[in-house]
């Protein structure tokens, strides 16, 4: 074999393998491994209040096991530093993982790394973390991880996913709560990529990242970034990582509806876009793509049920992409003021039909 023909060849498998971006590709694609899932992470408090879950046919169901009904095979959890209750801690995040593991589900875990909610509009740090450089919040990320992670793996339960920091559009780490409660924050650099703080944050997602595969080696770590229809988003987010940042997949959220009738029967061009955006982002950056979140007003049914049809089998028909992810389906709206599940009176409305199709049954 001449030195020319086995540069074609090397040459050949490189193609083969599709390797781009700024690091080693790692896709997996889809294959039968596509997962239908949902973030049911409210289902213990939605119990406290005097839920009961039921199925189409009424009877009286456990959230996770009627998720199963539904054609659902992953449940998402997230994951809250110090909660004002036990809801979303470490505890309640134990209670739910077993109730999926007894249901031979697929798990999610989204740590936040805040004490509440965490999302392009507040980053917020711990609480107990407020007076840490950045170092030390490095290490508390690290800490964090592994006491959940290995909470977990105590009891045998299996954990495919984990997502570094929540929609983090921005970064992750980097507001100081001013007036608790008032919904302003001070900015601080932090982990705040536009202001000054890329650096920070490639080094608290990477803390969180080995913490990871410190406990779960095969678990695959996502960094989730929200607006899934507009690229340039996610492109502001994985261009600050480049190379030095650590991560297998790119998360997505997509809400693809609005606030009236109108705004939501327009979905088609945002699912399209998102979908298209995923051929990009993997291509790109080498790394395959899930969406983690999307939903619809739980009013517009028949819509949200279109919206998902179309989402699910393109989505599963898109070789890069690995699942999509209702976010909170059984939410009740008069009980926790989410309008964006897919449930009414405690049962399944016709918008989950779309997952019992997608998963042939």
């Amino acid at each position: 074999m001449t030195i020319k023909s086995l540069t074609t060849i090397l040459a050949a498998s490189l193609i083969a393998l599709g390797c781009s971006g700024d690091g080693p590709d790692k896709s997996q694609g889809n294959g039968s491994s596509f997962a239908l899932g949902a973030d049911i992470s409210w289902t213990t408090k939605l119990e406290d209040m005097g839920c009961k879950f039921r199925s189409k046919d009424y009877k009286e169901k456990e959230c996770t096991a009627l998720m199963k009904e539904i054609g659902m095979n992953a449940i998402r959890l997230r994951v809250w530093v110090n909660p004002e209750d036990e809801y979303s801690g470490k505890e309640d995040v134990l209670e739910m993982a077993r109730r999926a593991k007894r249901n031979g589900m697929k798990l999610m875990i989204d740590f936040h790394y805040s004490d509440s909610w965490a999302d392009p509009g507040k980053q917020v740090i711990p609480a107990a973390w407020l007076d840490l450089d950045l170092n030390g919040l490095c290490n508390a990320v690290a800490e964090h991880t592994r006491d959940v992670l290995e909470a977990l793996k105590a009891e045998g339960i299996d954990v495919a996913w984990v997502q570094v920091g929540n929609e983090v559009n921005d970064g992750m780490l980097y507001h100081k709560a001013l007036n608790e409660g008032s919904g302003v924050y001070a900015d601080w650099a932090g982990g705040c990529i536009s202001k000054g703080g890329k650096e920070n944050y490639i080094a608290l997602n990477n803390a969180g990242y080995d913490a990871v595969k410190s406990v779960y080696p095969d678990a695959k770590v996502i960094v989730h970034i929200s607006n899934g229809q507009t690229i340039g988003t996610a492109e502001w987010v994985l261009d600050a990582l480049g190379s030095k940042g650590k991560y297998d997949i790119i998360g997505l959220s997509l809400y693809p509806g609005g606030s009236t009738e109108t705004e939501n029967s327009n979905w088609a061009p945002k699912v399209n876009a998102c979908i298209s955006n995923i051929g990009t982002l993997s291509a790109k950056y080498g790394r395959d793509v899930m969406i983690c979140e999307t939903g619809m007003d739980y009013w517009y049914e028949d819509v949200a049920y279109q919206m998902l049809s179309s989402l699910l089998t393109k989505a599963k028909a898109e070789k890069r992409c690995l699942g999509v992810f209702y976010w909170e389906p059984e939410a009740d709206k008069d009980k926790v003021g989410y309008n964006m599940g897919a449930f009414r009176n405690s049962m399944p409305t016709r918008a989950m039909d779309a997952f019992t199709e997608a998963a042939g049954k």
